[in-house]
């Protein structure tokens, strides 16, 4: 007879409450047959059994009514087990990193801010212990801390304990420790992909809030895959970060576009002569969504989703107008730059180039064009049109203009000018030495001393 039927009570009970166990926790199983009353003997151990694992199921349903969400208090000291080490650092790394990228931005680059003074105003004069939450978009890998950056003053980026605290990935910020060393100097928190809301890097960015700091996040979640041309929907964390802090943070929204061209999809290295126009927007308002929290029974899944498509669908549209904005600038600019080529063109071929020795820029392309007609032609043709071309220049030049409105004596200084200056190259093409002195004599014996003889 097996050993198992021999009637050891304790043996039996105990391979009853390994099968129960097996069959509780097994993963994939079939819930038709999960249903079905397996085989227990009778006993007091394996009643007791049931009723305990029945009143944890009933438990754990009752204790969290609302699909496992539900508003989790952070402390203010839940953080505070950063070392002196790493305080130190971040007041030495945060300063330089910052400084560094505002001149890489502002001085390589070309950045241009719409509403800036949305930003700094509850920055810099903002309560105490009011928290400060910043929204952006997500385009390339150095978003932050070269958008961050362009958009503080010098001074601001000095102080490092009231600059911003950011999220990063832990396998792309945190992979070994060295990277992690760097990010922890900078101020970056690491969270992990698939762990939740829940987890100890949003409860860190939370004790940040709750001390009234300044953080920043992109709600997205990850960097858009196209360059910046669409933006993703807003996850639920942001709106965590909105309902869970002790005081509700100043919300406040900006988008940006042109670093996907500074940092393209692939790029090592940011690129230089780019432009970045970004347009900050009106703080956020969440009063409706917390007086809801406060009166109605309203599950906490709906209120973080409701946080989200706000600060998704204020994004969406500060996107389309700093679009816009960037389109505008980059026409105007054009137009500008076509406009003053145009203009200093024009004062170009104004200057009478002869009055300094250098031909008339006017008739050097059409000196080429008649120069080219007449190789095959006689020596007559050259002459005549050689003639022509002469009479062409004397009447087309900034002098033959201005004598209608001055006399001919008041130009004597301003061509005496041009003779001195342009000595070194009259005593290169005639092999000569031209001294002031004999300059002024030549212009005088050339104009002024023969229209005497001729009166």
């Amino acid at each position: 007879m097996p050993r198992f039927d021999r009637g050891d009570l304790w043996k039996n009970k105990a391979r009853s409450l390994q099968l129960q166990l097996r069959n509780r926790f097994r993963v994939a199983v079939d819930r038709h047959w999960r249903r079905q009353p397996t085989f227990i003997p009778e006993g007091y151990f394996s009643c007791t059994m049931q009723r305990w694992l029945r009143r944890f199921r009933d438990f754990r349903q009752e204790s969290l009514p609302s699909s496992s969400f539900y508003r989790k208090k952070v402390s203010k000291d839940f953080s505070s087990e950063e070392s002196a080490l790493l305080r130190v650092l971040q007041a030495v790394a945060v300063p330089v990193l910052g400084n560094v990228c505002h001149v890489f931005m502002n001085g390589l680059n070309r950045v241009q801010v719409y509403g800036l003074e949305k930003l700094h105003e509850p920055l810099l004069h903002r309560p105490k212990d009011k928290p400060l939450l910043t929204v952006s978009n997500h385009v390339a890998s150095m978003d932050d801390p070269l958008v961050i950056a362009s958009l503080l003053p010098p001074h601001v980026l000095l102080d490092a304990q009231n600059l911003r605290w950011t999220l990063c990935a832990t396998d792309r910020c945190f992979k070994n420790p060295v990277t992690s060393a760097f990010f922890q100097s900078v101020k970056v928190l690491p969270v992990s992909r698939g762990d939740g809301i829940y987890q100890k890097g949003m409860d860190m960015a939370i004790s940040k809030l709750n001390r009234g700091g300044w953080v920043h996040i992109f709600p997205e979640g990850s960097r858009s895959r196209d360059g910046g041309k669409t933006m993703g929907s807003s996850k639920r964390g942001v709106g965590r970060l909105v309902l869970d802090s002790d005081s509700v943070p100043i919300v406040v929204p900006f988008v940006h576009t042109g670093m996907q061209d500074i940092m393209p999809i692939g790029a090592k290295f940011p690129r230089v002569g780019k432009t970045v126009t970004v347009l900050v927007g009106d703080p956020i308002n969440f009063d409706d969504l917390l007086n809801a929290e406060k009166g109605e029974n309203v599950p906490r899944r709906t209120l973080y989703d409701a946080v989200a498509t706000r600060i998704g669908n204020r994004l969406h549209e500060l996107k389309v107008q700093v679009t816009n904005l960037a389109i505008e600038q980059e026409m105007l600019l054009k137009t500008s730059s076509t406009h003053t080529a145009e203009r200093a063109s024009g004062i170009f071929q104004q200057v009478d180039w002869e009055l300094f020795g250098m031909g008339s820029s006017m008739s050097v392309h059409e000196d080429s064009k008649q120069r080219q007609e007449t190789l095959a032609l006689p020596n007559e043709s050259v002459t005549k049109l050689q003639y022509s071309h002469d009479k062409h220049n004397s009447r087309t030049g900034f002098s033959y203009r201005v004598r209608g409105y001055m006399d001919r004596m008041e130009l004597m200084s301003f061509a005496a000018r041009g003779l001195f200056m342009n000595r070194g190259t009259r005593s290169s093409a005639s092999c000569t030495d031209i001294t002031p002195l004999r300059a002024w004599k030549q212009f005088l014996e050339a104009n002024v001393w023969r229209h005497w003889n001729y009166c």
